[in-house]
């Protein structure tokens, strides 16, 4: 079972997350398991007070130490690997995500406002970030990362293989994708995809799925990723491509 632990003073957009669709099945199922440390618990004062105006001045507030690192050591989280979610870190990957489910027991420092005092990154195993955007706070960060997790976690998907087509397991975007009805207003489901000849079906899907991956994301493409069936189809590709834009230039 893993173990999930939050430090936040929201903690009812962790609780909400956790009671629906697969991270509720997850958690139904004991695979893993959460629970939400409210930061105002672990304050000094009478206002419960988690943030403070920032040294050097400067627009916004920023999150105090002391309420972290306290809940950090009355819960004994120290022994836990610990994830800061901030702009500075690394990006978030599928690969990253595979290392991070070796991980029994993770704790997410969520911060809000300007940040964090910097102090606390100097007990974070990771800093990651979700990428090169701003969200609300570090629960929607550490909402993104838990995730990304759950959905590799053994029993929480039932069909595995459903993941391993996923996008960024196997390093390319997924052929288009149709269902039910087979025409909609002048929108027809491409031919192929309705024959019943498995194995065309396959190349194309193989063939769509390399082509959207060179348009939009080419830098997951390399040549060491790639076999030799899929060789030839880029090559059908590139022949289509270079048909296309001649017919362009001599419009």
């Amino acid at each position: 079972m893993k173990s999930l632990y939050y430090l936040t003073t929201f903690p009812e957009i962790i609780e909400s997350y956790f009671s629906y669709s697969i991270p509720g099945k997850a958690v139904s199922k004991g695979i893993i398991n959460f629970n939400c440390f409210n930061l105002r618990e672990y304050t000094q004062d009478k206002h419960r007070t988690t943030d403070d105006s920032p040294y050097g001045g400067g627009a916004g507030m920023v999150m105090k130490l002391e309420p972290f690192f306290s809940a950090i050591e009355k819960n004994n989280l120290l022994e836990t690997t610990i994830i800061l979610p901030s702009p500075k870190g690394s990006l978030l990957t599928q690969d990253l995500v595979k290392e991070l489910i070796n991980h029994n027991s993770i704790t997410f420092l969520c911060g809000h406002y300007e940040g964090i005092d910097e102090r606390l990154s100097n007990f974070a195993n990771y800093i990651i970030s979700i990428g090169d955007y701003i969200v609300g706070g570090g629960e929607i960060s550490a909402i993104v990362i838990t995730d990304a997790m759950i959905r590799l976690l053994n029993g929480v998907i039932g069909n595995k293989n459903s993941l391993e087509s996923e996008t960024f397991n196997k390093k390319r975007l997924s052929s288009p994708k149709y269902t039910r009805p087979e025409k909609f207003k002048n929108l027809k489901v491409p031919e192929i995809l309705l024959s019943g000849n498995h194995k065309e079906i396959k190349k194309w899907q193989t063939k769509e799925s390399l082509k959207w991956t060179l348009l939009l994301r080419a830098n997951l493409l390399s040549k060491d990723n790639l076999t030799e069936e899929e060789k030839i189809l880029l090559k059908d590709i590139k022949k289509e491509l270079d048909n296309l834009i001649d017919t362009l230039l001599n419009e």
